[in-house]
This record gives C-alpha cells, structure tokens and sequence, in this order.
C-alpha cells in the first residue's frame, strides 16, 4: 500500500513535470524513508537525503530547477526545521553573536577547495557573462564593471568589506591605481590573499566590519551583504555613510529575493551558510533611506546560474585530487549546494543586484556603464 506521504510528494512531482524511477526518469529513488523524511523536515530533509543517498538525479540542476519552477516547496506544511529557522532569528541576532561563524564554517574549509574551483583570481561571486565565455573571462569582466561603475581614478583610497581572497583589490590596483584595503571574518581567505597581494598597495584584514575606521573615496561589498541580517541591515549602511567621504561612492553587490524575508534556509544554514539569509528591495530601500541617494540598480541574476556550473564542472574536474582531504558525503554536499542555487537563480527566485549609492547624489546626475 502507497503511504499518504509517498503519494503526496508523488503529487507535486508530476504538477512539476516530474518522472520518477523509470527511464528517462528525472529522479531515481533509492530509500523510500525519503518521502515521511522530506514532509517532516522539508529543504533540510531534501539535502541531507541527497547527501545520504536516498536520492539520484542525473542531471541535478535541471531537477531541482523543476522544483524551483513549478515552487512545490509552496504545497509542503511548515516544517519544524523551517520555524526553527524562523523562530531563532526572530529571538537572536546571530549575524553579530556569530560575526565569524561563516568564516570558520564555510571560508576556512580549505584554500584548496576554492583554488581549484573558481577563477585564476579566485572570485566567489557572480560572473558578468554579457560578452565572455569563460569563467576567468566572466570574472575579469564584473570586476571591471564595478571599477567603471563607481569611477576609480588612480590614487583612490578603496575599501571592500568581505574582501574574500582579495581578486578585486588585486584587479583595481593593477588596472586602476588605487590604494585598498578589505576585510574579512576568514583567516584562511587573509592570509592567501596577503600572500597574492604581489607588492601591491592593498592589505586584507580579518576583521569585523563594525570596527571598521577611516574615510574611503569609494567602498565596495562583494557578496557580503548575505550574511549581515535584516536586523543589521541599517546599521551596515550607517556604518557605510560613516566610512564613505561625501562625494564618494558605494557599490553593494548581494543576492536577493523576490519577497521579503527574516530567515534563512535551514538547509543552507547548517551546511553552507550558517545564519545567512537574503535581503529584498524592500528591506534595502528601508535600510537605505535618508543615507544614500539610489543612483544605479543593476540586476543580472542569470549570469549566477552560468557562474555556478562552471564553478560545478571546476570542483567535478578536482574531485580526483580534492578526495584526499573530503569524504563523498561532502561531494554530494557540495554538488547539492552549487546545484540548487544554480536552479534557483535559473528560475528567478533569487536574483544578484548591484547597487550604486552615493551620499548626496552624484552632481549632474550618475551616467550608467555596462
């Protein structure tokens, strides 16, 4: 006899166009615990299944993307793991109890893992896909488009908060002679990119960005905004208007949703991103508001999707040298983890922004590049 849970989630599998164990299945399942498993703890019960094998997609990505897409996630009951999530960042602010927790638990996992899967320059963020076709390519051109997009000039005084392993400083410093400084929570993130600063006039410093000093003509965040939280989101920006000289510019590049949102996914929390969550346009406008005059917002969430799949076919091409130091159940991890964002991303769910912010407004108006 087909159990009530075996036969819901086989429901909402064919609303989404989905087959199951046959050929040219979609899916193939390999432990019919999955099913009571997935409605008593929802994405986190879906990962963790796949981490454990209970699950096999051949085309991974185009799978969760059918997920995404048809938004089945939508028919599921809230799931304990979900208010958890929902409770505990209503109760705590742990993006500032846990400042470094992200640094320890994600950056710090090994420089190796991150050098063999990203760029020459090792850039954790969306690529700009517009005219490259390779990643190195897609990286080097988002780089650029952040220095032309707030102006650089040689002798600029630049900070990025959340500077990772320091590709854009590198990259702004040989290409537009500015003078940096970035910071992040991850020890092994500074101490390579201090190593590959090759004489340049830039400095990584693990440091929290509340401590932050000084005044910069222009200052950048890279994919750190995720994990500042919504409680902190005003405080980021004051903390930013304090920092940024008053002709100067700020350019804020972050994920965001489609709705607003107060916690995270509690999947990604535990495995990937502990106490991340994704700000809307809503949460920005108001955290932003009497600060900045809103001068660009540029979003080019699709280009994630690309820039994910090659990071994907990076780590697949190392497994063979990466399986010394990880077990399989970290591969499938983080296949899983590289795969569902590049399906959400695919169906728009989630986007990337860059926003340029000025504190008086830019005299004459801010002139867009592209």
């Amino acid at each position: 006899m087909t159990s009530p849970a075996k036969r819901f989630v086989h429901e909402q599998l064919s609303r989404a166009g989905i087959i199951v164990g046959s050929s040219n299945a979609d899916v193939t399942i390999t432990d019919e615990r999955l099913y009571e498993r997935i409605l008593r703890q929802g994405t986190l019960g879906l990962g963790e299944s796949y981490m454990d094998g209970w699950w096999e997609a051949e085309r991974l990505d185009a799978f969760l993307f059918k997920l995404a897409k048809a938004r089945i996630q939508d028919a599921f009951p809230r799931d304990l793991p979900l208010l958890w999530s929902i409770l505990r960042a209503r109760l705590f602010n742990l993006q500032r109890l846990r400042a470094r927790e992200v640094g320890e638990k994600h950056y710090d996992i090994g420089n190796d893992l991150y050098s063999a899967m990203l760029d020459r320059r090792m850039v954790y963020s969306c690529g700009y896909w517009a005219e490259a076709t390779t990643l190195d390519a897609a990286q080097e051109a988002k780089l650029d488009l952040i220095c032309r997009k707030i102006g650089l000039r040689p002798g600029m005084k630049v900070l990025d908060i959340g500077s990772g392993w320091g590709g854009f400083l590198q990259f702004a410093a040989e290409r537009y002679g500015i003078l940096g400084l970035g910071v992040t929570v991850s020890q092994e993130q500074a101490a390579l990119a201090n190593q590959r600063s090759n004489g340049l006039p830039i400095e990584t410093r693990v440091m929290d960005y509340a401590a932050l000093e000084g005044q910069f003509d222009r200052i950048v965040s890279i994919g750190m905004f995720e994990h500042v939280g919504y409680k902190n989101y005003r405080f980021y920006l004051e903390k930013v208007r304090r920092l940024l000289k008053p002709e100067g510019l700020f350019l804020l590049h972050s994920i965001g949703g489609n709705h607003s949102s107060t916690h995270g996914d509690p999947w990604a929390e535990k495995y990937i991103f502990p106490n991340g969550m994704l700000p809307s346009i809503a949460q920005i406008g108001a955290a932003m508001e009497g600060l900045f005059v809103m001068e660009d917002w540029h979003n080019f969430g699709a280009d994630y999707d690309r820039t994910l799949l090659a990071w994907r076919d990076n780590f697949d091409a190392a497994w063979p040298t990466l399986s010394t130091q990880y077990d399989e159940r970290f591969r499938r991890m983080w296949r899983f983890y590289l795969s569902v964002f590049a399906a959400l991303f695919r169906a728009r769910q989630i986007n990337l922004w860059q926003i340029v912010l000025s504190p008086e407004g830019v005299a004459g108006g801010y002139r867009r590049v592209s």
